[in-house]
């Protein structure tokens, strides 16, 4: 049988593994699959199973989901959208160590899964959100600045908001000095035990010690650390086992010890007793643990703050107002005000609002900050300049083509936050790990009690429990959840800061693995700047002042880097413009339309093939004269006769040779694949010391060239910046985008180089090295201090060297590796990656 239900409380692709491992746990339930988009179970059963039974299981489970009938779905929860809190971020939070993709909360507060704070998107509006009141009536709050309606005092900024992140930062610290301020007693009274005749015993006997350390426990326990207890609560009852298992069960383990031992001595063997009768009490382990459990939780709130600064800082770099220039008159904006084609007015030293295209003037820029670029830029009329770039010593207008989320700033801000938030394939490693992780230490920890019990030496119930603790606390698996999404986030900030923007993790992982480069030409080793270098005619017919007249009449209606070339040469030849109708482009090949009632075509020798007319030989010859230059001849055709040619140079970048001999050096074989022809190809190809490169290549041909490599068993990237890339792109393991390209080509990679260059990819490839190299370093250190620590904390050393550790120890211990691992993390963003 084969049904389908309506699932309800899914947002991400955690959410539907989850619950498609739930249901099909199901007595009777052969198969269950979820469609996240739709979302629908439909579930193969044996036999009709009610739909309360899957209620049953998914309540079971924690009742995040709930099923319901196809169609008869009631919804029951309020409608009303939640309030989101206030602070400097989106109130959007999600868990740091992604536990379940992509998912996020509307409220701050545990992670269901792993138990961890949830984490404050930042966000990434870039506007400012200053408020001003009046210091003698606070009720007045205003946008901008000014005068009190009231008393005509002015106002002033009021105090900026705390983000979620850091309330929970100044939370857990007062938690913290509350837990120091009862545990630090509680630790002396126990340590004078130790003292040969203790002066504490002078004024009362130790039963008495005992209850005021009872005392003193109840804030520790009840109130700065009583998450870590509902958190393990919660960890079990939805059987989601992590690092909050173990402390609640260890520390817990302790402290109910203490208090059953306390108010029932009699019911102990004499083994877990003092001279005095009194049972021993382990008030400062339980505390003393729960306390630096807390310590580690605070360190790793304020490095939290410290991984995703990359987006605050790229924040930092969006002006907030703009001088925008309206009836002649200079009138000051919000940034928010700016609308397509506005004309502003960038000063000296001003950052630069949207993304535009300079009108008048000519200055150089400041464009490190997004390209990783030290020199400033020469800029002049006509010339593309972009949001958060700092304006030299020159004043200049400028027209908005991109405002808001569309400017080149705002998308790499999206692109570094999305990127900081998505899972690196290797990360499933270390959840597999972890999952199977704490039961398996819950079982040492008993058969540690076990063996002490029976062969440990006097008093062994006492030595049974204290390492039995001791396993709990060393073995708490968080640096393991942590080790991979920490450097992720520094790494992707890392790259943003260079002028490399990476999509996601996986695409970093991927990087590190390629050895094989495809690269397009156009735009990629060549500036894509082309000019046309003269124009010529094949006959008598035509004069070349014709032949051009014709180009640049059928290129107005192009967007192609080499059309646009043409048409400016034609306006500095005062090409006469003539109508054209019927225009269009084919992919790879070049343009047509009718002309004067003539079928006009134009483009390479494909597109001749398309246009039906033949290049002669005599053609093909004077043409390839300019091609082995490596210059790009492209043919004119008028009712399938070839009438003349355009010759159009395309300046290798400086920096090509140099990143293509470097990638070489790394073990990467580069390809490049060309539309052009094969002489201008070989040429390129030989200035670069390509071995191998193929000419005359469609969109098409570039898809399956991919497709040939990766059936071979390459690891394929691909480099390149026009429409025509975007398949052979989004087909390779690792698109690179150039972003002076299109934004279909942007769009298609994983990766985008924002200067555009192929040293980009050197930079690209270092920074995958790095980063995957940190995360297998934190992975070491978690795995291998968990597994030396658990045999220790067992006690296997005691029998040689009489060696224990005690469970306060093993909590400071734990606590410090997961901020190890953060700390080494954060030694990214001080490396160098070219």
């Amino acid at each position: 049988m084969k049904h389908t239900f309506h699932i309800h409380g899914m947002t991400c692709n955690g959410c539907r593994s989850h619950v498609e491992e739930t249901l099909s746990k199901v007595e009777g339930v052969s198969k269950a699959t979820i469609d996240l988009e739709k979302a629908e179970a439909t579930i193969e059963m044996e036999s009709h199973i009610p739909i309360e039974k899957f209620q049953e299981a998914l309540e079971a489970d924690g009742g995040r989901y709930s099923i319901h009938q196809n169609g008869k779905h009631l919804h029951t929860h309020d409608n009303k959208k939640a309030e989101k809190p206030k602070g400097k971020g989106k109130g959007t939070f999600y868990c740091p160590m992604h536990c379940e993709d992509d998912k996020t909360y509307d409220k701050p507060g545990d992670c269901p899964v792993c138990g961890m704070d949830l984490v404050e998107e930042v966000n990434l509006t870039a506007t400012s959100d200053t408020q001003y009141t009046c210091p003698m009536h606070p009720e007045i709050v205003k946008d901008e600045p000014g005068s009190c309606p009231i008393c005509g005092m002015d106002l002033v900024p009021m105090e900026p908001d705390l983000s979620a992140e850091e309330k929970t930062y100044k939370k857990l610290l007062k938690k913290f000095w509350i837990a120091v301020v009862f545990t630090l007693p509680i630790f002396i009274i126990a340590m004078s035990e130790m003292l040969n005749n203790n002066p504490l015993y002078d004024i009362m006997e130790q039963k008495y010690w005992n209850w005021i350390q009872f005392a003193l426990s109840i804030p520790v326990v009840f109130y700065a650390t009583w998450m870590f207890f509902e958190r393990a609560y919660k960890s079990i009852k939805t059987w989601n086992l992590n690092m909050f298992t173990l402390i609640g069960i260890g520390a817990g383990v302790a402290w109910l010890f203490s208090v059953i031992g306390m108010l029932f001595p009699d019911v102990f063997p004499e083994q877990f007793k003092t001279e005095s009768g009194a049972v021993h009490v382990y008030f400062e382990a339980a505390t003393v643990i729960l306390t630096l459990v807390l310590l580690g939780q605070l360190l790793e709130a304020r490095a939290h703050s410290k991984t995703n600064s990359a987006v605050k800082e790229l924040l930092k770099l969006a002006p907030n107002q703009a001088i925008k220039i309206v009836d002649g008159e200079e009138v000051e904006v919000s940034i928010d005000e700016i609308a397509l084609n506005d004309i502003l007015k960038v000063k000296p030293g001003d950052k630069i609002p949207v993304d535009g295209v300079i009108t008048q003037g000519n200055t150089s820029i400041d464009e490190s900050m997004i390209t990783g670029e030290p020199i400033p830029v020469n800029k002049a009329e006509d010339d593309k300049v972009s949001s958060g770039t700092i304006n030299g010593n020159q004043s200049f207008l400028m027209k908005a083509e991109k405002v808001g989320s569309d400017t080149l700033l705002s998308q790499i801000i999206h692109m570094v936050n999305d990127a900081s938030r998505s899972r690196a394939p290797i990360q499933n490693l270390a959840d597999k790990v972890s999952g199977y992780f704490v039961p398996i230490v819950v079982i040492i920890s008993v058969i540690t009690f076990i063996v002490w019990s029976i062969w440990g030496p006097a008093p062994a119930y006492v030595y049974a429990l204290v390492n039995a603790i001791a396993v709990l606390i060393i073995a708490c698996p968080c640096a393991l959840g942590l080790a991979t999404p920490m450097s992720v986030m520094v790494g992707v900030g890392k790259g943003a800061q260079n002028g490399v923007l990476i999509k996601n993790a996986e695409a970093l992982e991927k990087m590190d693995k390629v050895d094989t480069l495809i690269v397009d030409k156009t735009g990629t080793i060549t500036e894509g700047k082309p000019t046309v270098e003269m124009v010529g005619a094949f006959n008598d017919v035509l004069s070349e002042k014709e032949v051009l007249q014709y180009i640049v009449s059928l290129n107005t209606n192009s967007e192609h880097p080499l059309a646009e070339a043409t048409v400016k040469y034609g306006n500095e030849h005062n090409a006469e413009i003539l109508k054209s109708a019927d225009f269009s482009a084919v992919t790879g090949k070049g343009v047509e339309a009718k002309i004067d009632d003539k079928k006009v075509a134009l483009g390479n020798p494909k597109m001749m093939e398309y246009a039906k007319a033949d290049i002669t030989s005599t053609m093909k010859e004077e043409a390839k004269s300019y091609q082995k230059q490596g210059k790009t001849v492209s043919y004119l055709a008028i009712d399938d006769a070839v009438v003349g040619y355009v010759v159009i140079g395309d300046k290798i970048k400086e920096t090509s040779a140099k990143a293509v001999k470097v990638l070489q050096d790394k073990g990467i074989d580069v390809i490049m694949l060309t539309g052009d022809n094969h002489d201008t190809a070989q040429a390129v190809a030989s200035e670069l010391n390509l071995a191998d490169f193929k000419a005359s290549m469609l969109p098409e041909d570039k898809l399956k060239e991919v497709e040939k490599l990766q059936k071979n068993g390459k690891v394929v990237a691909m480099a390149g910046d026009g429409i025509n890339d975007a398949p052979a792109l989004a087909k390779s393991d690792v698109g690179i985008a150039m972003g002076t390209g299109t934004d279909v080509a942007i769009e298609s990679a994983m990766i985008t180089l924002v200067k555009g260059d192929l040293h980009g990819i050197v930079k690209a490839r270092n920074l995958s090295h790095k980063v995957m190299r940190n995360i297998k370093q934190n992975l070491f250190f978690a795995l291998i201090y968990n597994t030396l620590g658990v045999p220790i904390a067992a006690g296997v050393l005691f029998p040689f060297f009489g060696i224990l550790l005690s469970p306060m120890i093993a909590a400071l211990a734990m606590s410090f590796s997961s901020v190890s691992v953060i700390a080494n993390a954060l030694r990214l963003s001080s490396s160098t990656i070219g």
